[in-house]
């Protein structure tokens, strides 16, 4: 007769088998809903009626006066551009995302991740982000020394945050959002040290409104990365979320923020006027001949 206690032994002294292959989980898809893609549509047209009304807004004032509407009409030019590709569907693409599980006793095992990047949105941000700075540095007054190095920053700010969005592994994605961000503090210097100090050596009524737009601008900005940090970064919130609070974001920061300059730089009496080539276009002595000969020949 076999003893069971005796049986139970040898069964738990016997070598259980590992498994050779370790199954993965299932790929995750984070991707937009009908809630997302009714935003893009909803931002396309403000910004589609908003260039509308700029242009309208340039053709009321002489030419010599048109420099901030032409530039605040451009961006929401580019905006509504970037918007219809990402509603349509033309403008995202899918980051691949890695997430590595150790474990101490087993063969570590990966998490694999496809959310949706609108590789537009950084397109438009390339183009318009510089345009905001030229108004708000024609504004100002800025030199252009001070101007090249906020636009040269910028536009690192966005290459950065583009990489970032497309990095397959962790480590690198906020070594790519470190250099965004230490691009974004230089046009903070830019815009709120050097901007303000020229500001004030103009009128009062300037630097006033200069302040007010200017620190307007930068808290709107600085929400920007930590949308991304929560968004593409962690992703703690999901894709329509994502969607939303850049649409409401770049409602501030374009429309909103081109209608409060125009209407009150127009009051302005002493409102910018770029005669010369802006006006004008190239004087005869500037012109080039095509047929005539040389004097003299």
């Amino acid at each position: 007769m076999i003893d069971p206690v005796e049986a139970l032994k040898k069964h738990s002294s016997a070598s259980i088998p590992m498994p050779t292959v370790i199954p993965g989980n299932a790929p995750i898809y984070q991707k937009a809903t009908d809630t997302g893609h009714r935003t893009l549509w909803v931002v396309f047209v403000i910004m589609l009626l908003s260039s509308i009304a700029f242009y309208v807004m340039a053709f009321r004032v002489p030419v010599q006066k048109r420099l901030f509407h032409i530039l605040t009409a451009f961006i929401t030019t580019f905006a509504t551009l970037s918007y219809y590709a990402m509603a349509v569907g033309d403008g995202v693409g899918q980051n691949k995302i890695l997430i590595k599980h150790t474990q101490k006793h087993f063969p570590d095992t990966y998490d694999t991740i496809y959310r949706e990047v609108y590789w537009a949105r950084y397109v438009d941000w390339s183009l318009t982000t510089p345009l905001l700075l030229l108004d708000l540095a024609f504004l100002a007054g800025l030199n252009g020394a001070s101007i090249l190095v906020a636009v040269a920053a910028d536009v690192i700010m966005i290459l950065t945050g583009l990489f970032a969005a497309f990095t397959v592994d962790e480590s690198p994605k906020w070594g790519w959002y470190a250099m965004a961000c230490i691009a974004y503090l230089v046009v903070v210097y830019q815009v709120a040290i050097n901007g303000r100090q020229t500001a004030k050596a103009k009128d009062n009524k300037t630097a006033t409104f200069f302040a007010a737009i200017g620190g307007f601008t930068l808290i709107l900005w600085t929400m920007y990365p930590i949308i991304w940090g929560i968004a593409d970064g962690s992703r703690n919130i999901d894709v329509n979320a994502e969607i939303i609070a850049y649409a409401v974001l770049d409602i501030l920061a374009k429309p909103v923020f081109g209608f409060w300059l125009l209407f009150t730089h127009d009051n302005f009496a002493s409102s910018a006027s770029i005669d010369g080539f802006w006006a004008h276009g190239l004087g005869k002595e500037g012109t080039l001949r095509v047929g005539d000969d040389d004097e003299g020949a």
